[in-house]
């Protein structure tokens, strides 16, 4: 299996690094977004929690926009805030085109889901989102075999990988239809935008000096015409 090497000098260049801080203000931001919500409901007792998603009920539609920024306790909301700036900093920055059309595919798609086959209850948190983030990372690493995405898939293993028992029903307190959600469409969404944000690699100079096919043709031709002459 052939690894590709992105370029040096384009990986360490200063664009580059401007562009993994936007990604990284980016996560921040959001989850500060996330903590403002909770502290918030938790200040004023709003109880912004019966606005999560309830599924098959048509007022239960508004959690595919508000579920990922309700969580209930601050045990809940503390387990979502590294992985959530993990994913969405190493999304943003290794994908940032293909991550303008795969995270709203995640975020609004992964709670219609849920709301189609999950259990009657009320629904909330951001780890539908985070998985989809870290589903989209890790098979991105797979399938693209670059080294930035391949380091930034085993991250995401040696991190989170434990996170895949969470796809299966365990536990009322849980939402697994959520994760389940999420990870099907990381995975997708991975598959689907594979062909975008490659960087440019790096060409080694047998590479560039590999003879044209007419060039590997015309000797073998003299070869078979003096030897039946």
């Amino acid at each position: 299996m052939r690894v590709n090497v992105p370029d040096p000098e384009y990986t360490a260049s200063p664009r580059a690094g401007r562009n993994f801080m936007l990604a990284l203000r980016l996560a921040v931001g959001f989850v500060i977004v996330v903590w403002a919500v909770f502290v918030f409901d938790q200040l004023t007792g709003v109880g912004l929690i019966r606005y999560g998603l309830i599924p098959r009920e048509g007022i239960g539609l508004l959690g595919l926009v508000t579920t990922p920024l309700l969580h209930y306790n601050l045990g809940h909301i503390g387990s979502n805030t590294l992985p959530l700036l993990v994913g969405g900093t190493m999304m943003l920055f290794l994908y940032p085109n293909s991550s303008l059309r795969a995270l709203p595919l995640i975020w609004l798609g992964s709670g219609l889901l849920a709301w189609i086959f999950a259990r009657s209850s009320v629904h909330i948190g951001a780890s539908g989102l985070i998985y989809g983030l870290l589903a989209f990372v890790f098979v991105s690493g797979v399938i693209r075999r670059d080294l930035r995405s391949i380091g930034a898939a085993l991250v995401v293993w040696f991190m989170y990988g434990s996170m895949i028992w969470g796809v299966l029903p365990a536990g009322s307190g849980m939402s697994w239809e959520l994760h389940a959600s999420g990870l099907v469409l990381g995975v997708v969404a991975a598959l689907r935008y594979r062909d975008m944000d490659h960087p440019p690699m790096k060409r080694y100079a047998w590479e560039e000096e590999e003879p044209h096919e007419d060039e590997l043709a015309e000797p073998w031709r003299d070869e078979v015409h003096d030897r039946w002459r």
